[in-house]
C-alpha cells in the first residue's frame, strides 16, 4: 500500500439472518477488534458462522442464545455473505473466512509479541500445526496447547483447564472443536479468559496439512461445501444434503417477510455443556 493511504475497514455491526446475529465485517476490522481486546486482556468470544453454524443456531433455541451472545460472528461462507448484502446491502467485498482470519491473526501475533494458544483437536496435530505457524511467520510464540479430550469434562477439569491457559501468559487463543462444540466452548470460556477466544472450525486441520481446502475458484463460487462433501461425504452428507437446501428455503421467507426471525426467542442455558 503506498505510504500516507489508510486501510478502510469495514464494520456495520450486527444483522439478523435467520435470527442469529452476524457481523457485517471485513478481515481488517476484525482483526483489529481481536487485536485491540488481545492488547488490553479483555475477553472476547469469536466464531466464523458459514450456513452449518447459522442453521445449529436457527434448530436449536437454546444455541441461538449461545451464538447471540458471542461478541464477534464473522460470516465464514459466501452463501452468509451474499446474505448479508443481499438482505442489508452491507457492501461486503469477501468472506472472513475462519482459517484465512486465523492466519491473519498469527501474522499480526508474531509483529506484535502476541503469544497464542491452541485449544482442541489431537496431540500431533496441534504438534505439525505449531511447526508449520512458526516456519510461516518467524517470531510467533506458542505459549502452549491442550488437545481436545473428546468428551464433557467436569468442573474441576475446566478450572484446570482454564488455570494452564492463564499461566501460559498467552493473549489469543484458538479453539479448534468443530462446529457447534467450539461455539459452545468459547461461551462457556469467555468469563473465566480475559483474551480473544476465537473458534476457527477445521482450520488446525487445514494449516497443519491433515485436510485439503478447497481450490480458490470453488471457494468464491460458494462451493467449498461440496468439496468437503467429497472428502468425508459419511461425515458431511447431513451437514450439507439437508441443511443447506433448508438454509435457503428459510432464506426465502426470511426475505419475503413471510416469516419472522426473532433473535430474542431463544432460551438461557441451565447447564454447562463442558465440552473438552
Amino acid at each position: 500500500m503506498p505510504e500516507g493511504m489508510a486501510t478502510v475497514m469495514l464494520d456495520r455491526g450486527k444483522y439478523n439472518v435467520l435470527g442469529i446475529g452476524v457481523n457485517a465485517i471485513d478481515y481488517e476490522a476484525a482483526v483489529e477488534k481481536i487485536v485491540a481486546a488481545a492488547q488490553s486482556a479483555q475477553s472476547m468470544a469469536v466464531s466464523a458462522l458459514a450456513v452449518h453454524g447459522v442453521m445449529t443456531g436457527v434448530l436449536d433455541p437454546v444455541h441461538r442464545y449461545r451464538l447471540n451472545h458471542l461478541d464477534l460472528v464473522v460470516p465464514d461462507g459466501q452463501p452468509v455473505r451474499w446474505t448479508l448484502n443481499g438482505l442489508y446491502r452491507a457492501g461486503l467485498k469477501d468472506r472472513v473466512y475462519g482459517p484465512t482470519l486465523m492466519l491473519k491473526l498469527c501474522d499480526r501475533a508474531a509483529r506484535e509479541g502476541l503469544p497464542i494458544y491452541f485449544y482442541g483437536n489431537r496431540c500431533e496435530v496441534l504438534e505439525t500445526l505449531s511447526q508449520k505457524l512458526q516456519e510461516r511467520f518467524p517470531g510467533l510464540v506458542i505459549a502452549g496447547m491442550q488437545p481436545s479430550r473428546f468428551r464433557q469434562v467436569s468442573a474441576e477439569e475446566k478450572r484446570e483447564i482454564c488455570e494452564e491457559i492463564r499461566q501460559s501468559g498467552a493473549k489469543i487463543l484458538f479453539v479448534g472443536l468443530g462446529c457447534p462444540r467450539q461455539e459452545v466452548w468459547v461461551y462457556e470460556y469467555r468469563e473465566q479468559l480475559p483474551l480473544p477466544l476465537i473458534a476457527v472450525g477445521a482450520a488446525f486441520d487445514f494449516h497443519a496439512g491433515h485436510l485439503s481446502q478447497a481450490p480458490a475458484l470453488m471457494q468464491r463460487s460458494g462451493l467449498e461445501w461440496l468439496y468437503r462433501l467429497m472428502q468425508e461425504p459419511g461425515r458431511l452428507w447431513q451437514r450439507y444434503v439437508v441443511l443447506n437446501p433448508l438454509f435457503v428455503g428459510l432464506l426465502l421467507l426470511q426475505l419475503l417477510k413471510l416469516k419472522r426471525f426473532d433473535p430474542q426467542q431463544s432460551i438461557l442455558p441451565q447447564d454447562e455443556l463442558r465440552y473438552g
